[in-house]
């Protein structure tokens, strides 16, 4: 009974381990605020860092869909303000989140 119930915790591990790597992605985009959202895209830093310090939290706006994600970790983002960038992260499509592993300025 140990056996089997230790097999099942084992599968259940690896399927969670399979499931959050799936989600996993990387994405060019523009860190921008929850005001403005897509508007800001390419458009410069200045007002973003504006709306920002004026209580408007970041968000990722994907280069591709011009889609809005709410971020998980706004604080990996900070330095990269209204700036095009690189996003490794994990993607939840049902609260239309990201939480950020990495950043970079996009090439």
């Amino acid at each position: 009974m140990k056996r089997i119930v230790l097999l099942f915790l084992l599968v259940i591990s690896f399927a969670a381990i399979a499931a959050r790597a799936a989600d996993s992605t990387q994405v060019n985009g523009w860190i921008s605020d929850s005001m403005c959202g897509a508007k800001h895209a390419g458009t410069g830093s200045a007002c973003v860092k504006k709306c920002i310090e004026g209580g408007m939290t970041p968000v990722f706006v994907d280069e591709g869909k011009k889609a809005v994600w709410s971020i998980d970790n706004p604080d990996a983002v900070k330095g990269f303000y209204g700036e095009h960038v690189t996003i490794h992260g994990t993607t939840d499509a049902d609260k239309k989140s990201v939480h950020i592993d990495s950043v970079t300025a996009a090439k």
